[in-house]
Parts: structure tokens; C-alpha cells; sequence
């Protein structure tokens, strides 16, 4: 990988999704003197209002080679992409994250599987093949015995923002929600008891150069992150832990971009992989307001094989996500909400609002994280005001 001719600005990065993440993406690039295309099947989806070009439909052999002939680098908005479509892009040109990255990190358990084989700390899980059947039951029954109840039951794929899981109290429990789970695959963890939910960003270009983030801290709300805010609560210890895990994985799954690792802080000591996604992420956007790079110029950097930025915070922030039930009663109260001190306003250009459909967010900085937190959380009250 080290032959790797980087793609200098003025060249041409397309992006597989059409989401708020590929909007900060292209943003970023063309902020850069990049030229950007997105394929996606919304004409006027959040990316697609920002990009120079827009190849309409799915990821089908036709429209991949459509994309592939206009750019010089292919990029991913998100993890739930075919692997098969990364392949036929990969045979064509340069296309990040891998196929096989993509591919460990849509299936829990061959992504626990691969950590744990890293000898990184994962919690306990036991993966199942078919619930339904009476040796699926007789697994679960021997996992709840190991870990004791409650455990935690997730769909191998397909699963985010808390879909595809429940935490399930007791056998009884079990068979009320079973018929959820049908005879899918499932992973079954131990639940733990866990301080706080933490997560760290890397990036590694072509030529093998890593660059970590500095520990997020996280609070998430009916499974959907909330408030994101840095510094962490953590011990120069737990912030050199949380690094040497991320170099380790953005080494052994030979990433190209940027991936968020999320952690959980156990007895204030020690970290605990709850999963990783290969892109940037939600607990990363207060690094346009308050890093020396954002996590969106980053992943341009690592993608079209320039060298990384640095990941040195400028100042504390927090961020607080906008999800449609804001809209519930109206608009929300924008100017109340721009009118403290520090904040930043993003919107993601989707025409529908829906309860829990991540629709923007608000990023706070301050002197201090209690600042920018209190700024960020008095911002968000005005905005229902």
C-alpha cells in the first residue's frame, strides 16, 4: 500500500450514501478543492444537495460504473453498504474502507470475534445461530447461566442506533419477545455494569499513518446518542488505553478513512469494546467546531492518501443531536437557540421530520467543558422555548 499515489486536490471523490454524514463529507472535500458525486437513491437527499454531481439510484452494476468512471477515489457514508458493491468499485479503482473491512464490521459477531482475536478487551458474547430452535434455547439458557440475567440479545446484522436488540430480564421475558428475533442469528452479551460510554476516532491514510482522537464522552437517550462532549471524563491511563486500542485496530483491519471505536468505562479503570464503525461519527462532530482537523477533513486526508491533521483539540465542546420530535410542535426556535454564547447550528437539509430521525445538531464551545456543556444544553432548551 505504500505505492499509493495520493489524489491531490482537484481530483474527484465519490461517496456510496447519501446522508447527513456524506453531506459533512463533501463539505469538508470541497472545502479541500475536491470535486464530489454521491450515488444515492434520494435526487435531493442531504448529500446530494451539496454535491457537483448526482448518480440517481442503487447499488447496482450499471450506476457503480457510472461513478467509478467520474472519480478517482471511492469513499463510504456509512457501513450498511453491500460488500459486494465495494468489490466491483475496488476492481476499478481505489475504494475505502475494504470490502472485508465492511464485511467484519456488518456481522457483530465476526466483528467481537476479530477484536477478541486481537486480544482487545470485548464484552462476553456468545453468537447463535437460530433462537427459534431448542438448541438455540438451550444456548441462550447456557449463556444467561455464564453471565447471569439480564444479557443483552442483538441481531448479527443489520442493527444500529439500538435496532436490533433488547435486553432481555429473564427466561420468561425471553419467550414474550423471542418471535422479535424469528431465526436469526443473534449475538447474546453479558450486560455490563458499566460507569459512562466513551468512544475514540482514528484514521490511517494508504502509507500506513495513524492519527487518534482524544476520548468523546457519551450519553445516549432510548439508545440514540444524545450529548457528545470533550474532554472525557478520563485518566491519562484510560486516554493512552483507548489509543493503543485504536491503533491496533485501524493496523490489523488495514483501515483506509476514519473509525470510531465505542467504549464502555468499567470500575473507572477499564475499557470494555461495546462496537466499531468504519466512518466518521456522530460523537465526532464537534470536531468541526473544537479540533484542529474535523473527523470529515480527516477522512478526506486518510481516503485521498495525504498526510493526517492533527487531532489536537482547540478548546472544549459539547453537541447536542436534533431529532424530529423537536418539530412536533412547529419549527424549532433557531435564533432563541443561536442567541448563547458558543454555539454552532447544523441541519442536514431532510425535508421530514420523525420521531428519532436525526435531523441536525448543535455544537457548544466554552472556556471549560462545564461551559460549553451548559451552553450546549441551555441552546437546546431555547430551541423548545
Amino acid at each position: 500500500m505504500n505505492d499509493f499515489q495520493p489524489i491531490q486536490p482537484g481530483g474527484t471523490i465519490g461517496m456510496l450514501g447519501g446522508g447527513q454524514l456524506g453531506r459533512m463529507f463533501m463539505l469538508a472535500a470541497r472545502r479541500m478543492g475536491y470535486r464530489v458525486v454521491v450515488l444515492t437513491e434520494e435526487a435531493d437527499g442531504p448529500a446530494a444537495q451539496v454535491a457537483d454531481r448526482v448518480v440517481v439510484g442503487d447499488y447496482s452494476t450499471r450506476n457503480l460504473d457510472t461513478l467509478a468512471l467520474c472519480c478517482d477515489v471511492v469513499t463510504l457514508e456509512f457501513e450498511n453498504i453491500p460488500d459486494a458493491a465495494v468489490r466491483q468499485l475496488a476492481g476499478a479503482l481505489p475504494t475505502y474502507p475494504s470490502a472485508n473491512l465492511l464485511r467484519i464490521a456488518q456481522d457483530r459477531s465476526l466483528e467481537k470475534q476479530s477484536l477478541a482475536d486481537m486480544g482487545l478487551p470485548v464484552t462476553p458474547f456468545r453468537t447463535i445461530d437460530d433462537l427459534s430452535t431448542a438448541a438455540g434455547g438451550e444456548q441462550l439458557r447456557q449463556a444467561a447461566t455464564d453471565f447471569g440475567w439480564p444479557v443483552i440479545i442483538k441481531t448479527a446484522r443489520s442493527g444500529y442506533d439500538g435496532k436490533g436488540q433488547q435486553m432481555v430480564r429473564d427466561a420468561e421475558h425471553f419467550s414474550r419477545v423471542a418471535a422479535d428475533f424469528g431465526s436469526q442469528r443473534v449475538v447474546v452479551e453479558q450486560r455490563i455494569a458499566f460507569d459512562r460510554e466513551v468512544s475514540v476516532l482514528v484514521a490511517r491514510n494508504p502509507q500506513g499513518e495513524v492519527a487518534v482522537y482524544p476520548l468523546l464522552e457519551n450519553e445516549h437517550r432510548n439508545h440514540i446518542l444524545d450529548v457528545s462532549k470533550c474532554p472525557a471524563t478520563a485518566s491519562p491511563e484510560l486516554e493512552q488505553a483507548a489509543t493503543e486500542i485504536a491503533q491496533t485496530v485501524a493496523r490489523e483491519l488495514r483501515l483506509v478513512g476514519i473509525l470510531c471505536i465505542e467504549l464502555f468505562v468499567v470500575d473507572g479503570q477499564k475499557l470494555m469494546i461495546n462496537e466499531i464503525a468504519p466512518r466518521p461519527h456522530n460523537s465526532g462532530h464537534l470536531t468541526i467546531e473544537a479540533a484542529t482537523t474535523s473527523q470529515f477533513e480527516q477522512h478526506v486526508r486518510a481516503v485521498c492518501g495525504l498526510p493526517l491533521g492533527s487531532t489536537q483539540p482547540l478548546c472544549p465542546a459539547a453537541m447536542v443531536n436534533l431529532l424530529g420530535d423537536l418539530w412536533e410542535e412547529g419549527t424549532p426556535r433557531f435564533a432563541d437557540a443561536l442567541a448563547v454564547p458558543g454555539v454552532t447550528l447544523h441541519l442536514y437539509g431532510k425535508s421530514t421530520p420523525r420521531s428519532g430521525r436525526k435531523m441536525g445538531h448543535l455544537t457548544a464551545v466554552g472556556s471549560s467543558i462545564e461551559e460549553a456543556e451548559q451552553r450546549a444544553r441551555s441552546a437546546y432548551v431555547a430551541l423548545k422555548a
